[in-house]
């Protein structure tokens, strides 16, 4: 489930009563300093047998809309097709469809995920392109909104959404010694901390988050925590518990105790 995602009780109710009276619904997830706007689409599955749809980085106002037109052209019985390009969902700007790789749905379904009690449905995001026209393939696509509109039909085995060569800080006793990460960092400031728990300050390594990530793919499982928070975990294939980082904390360096 999606950590920007709260289940709530009267969901059960609300939920099941929307999708009966219009078909589906529009489960929105606001941006945060770190992570990009979100909107995704319950119940198009479950009515038309159509993929459930998501699409990211745009006001929730503007994705509520255009996941609505998707969902009318569905109910209309137009199959939307992946890789077509579209012109009709917005008045500048192109679309396309692309289908979810299943390993990255856990990370934003959440709360379709309750609804149908399975993660065995399909989905598809919808991708617009930027001021020039251009999609995020595209060689020219603008900087700027690159890691608002992640592509969800790749990417499982590196979820972060910085750069793979980004600096980040582990320890010794990882690269050396194969012992498992237990604690992440996202420091206020964007810096990453992967640690194993018992770290000295001289034990510190920077190294790429790539290495990191390639050494110990589990660590995808909290590639969404947000500036200023923390996860940790018993060993590796136990749950994540996420926690704020403290003010002590992240200005001390967890590396330098």
């Amino acid at each position: 489930m999606s950590k920007s995602e709260e289940h709530n009780c009267d969901d059960d109710i609300e939920i099941p009563r929307k999708i009966e009276q219009y078909g589906w619904m529009v489960i929105m997830i606001e941006a945060t300093a770190y992570l990009p706007s979100f909107a995704y689409t319950i119940g198009l599955w479950q009515t038309y047998k159509h993929p459930e749809i998501i699409s990211f980085g745009l006001t929730v106002k503007t994705l509520h809309i255009v996941l609505n037109n998707a969902g009318e052209q569905v109910k209309e019985g137009k199959s939307i097709e992946i890789n077509k390009t579209y012109h009709d969902f917005f008045e500048s700007s192109r679309t396309k469809f692309i289908k979810l790789d299943p390993k990255n749905i856990p990370d934003y379904f959440g709360t379709a995920i309750n609804y149908y009690k399975t993660r065995e449905f399909p989905a598809i995001q919808l991708i617009w392109t930027d001021r020039n026209d251009q999609f995020p393939w595209d060689k020219n696509y603008e900087s700027e909104f690159k890691f608002r509109q992640p592509l969800l039909d790749r990417n499982a085995k590196f979820k972060f959404r910085e750069e793979w060569n980004l600096g980040v800080f582990t320890t010794r006793q990882f690269l050396d010694l194969n012992k498992p990460i237990l604690r992440v960092v996202h420091d206020h400031n964007g810096d990453w901390q992967f640690l194993t728990g018992d770290q000295l300050l001289q034990d510190a390594r920077l190294v790429t988050l790539a290495s990191v990530v390639e050494m110990d793919n589990t660590l995808n499982e909290v590639f969404n925590l947000d500036y200023g928070e923390a996860a940790e975990r018993e060993n590796i294939g136990k749950k994540w518990i996420r926690s704020k980082v403290q003010d002590d904390e992240e200005e001390n360096g967890d590396t330098k105790k």
